[in-house]
């Protein structure tokens, strides 16, 4: 059974490099996001139990799209993929539940590493 995937991010070009990044072994069905709001509710509807997060995003960013999360106890494993990789970002994000901070572009490699590491892969 295919793993459902949302890829979060407001930039078209980073959402399909993402998507390129996601192992070929890994059976998934990919949903995308434009931003925190459009990712709510794709998770409500069940297809984003693994979720790769855009911290920089309008409408509602990744900060305020993790605390939805947290807050509402959604059922989602986050991985936070931004170029914002200073440690004050790295801390708020792990402190809401955010399960690693991958800085973009991430690698077929560093996604596996990660996902093997949680044991989602």
């Amino acid at each position: 059974m295919a793993t459902p995937v949302l890829i979060c991010d407001d930039s078209s070009f980073a959402r399909k490099q993402m998507a390129r990044a996601l192992p070929k072994n890994w059976d998934v069905e990919i949903t995308f996001a434009c931003n925190g709001e459009e990712a709510i509710q794709v998770i409500k509807e069940g297809k984003g139990e693994v979720v790769f997060l855009d911290l920089t995003m309008p409408v509602m960013d990744g900060y305020e799209t993790l605390a939805y999360i947290k807050k509402n106890e959604l059922n989602a494993c986050v991985i936070v993929v931004s170029g914002d990789i200073q440690p004050e970002a790295r801390a708020e994000v792990t402190q809401l539940g955010a399960l690693e901070f991958i800085k973009k572009p991430i690698s077929t490699d560093k996604a596996a590493e990660v996902l093997t590491k949680f044991g989602i892969l």
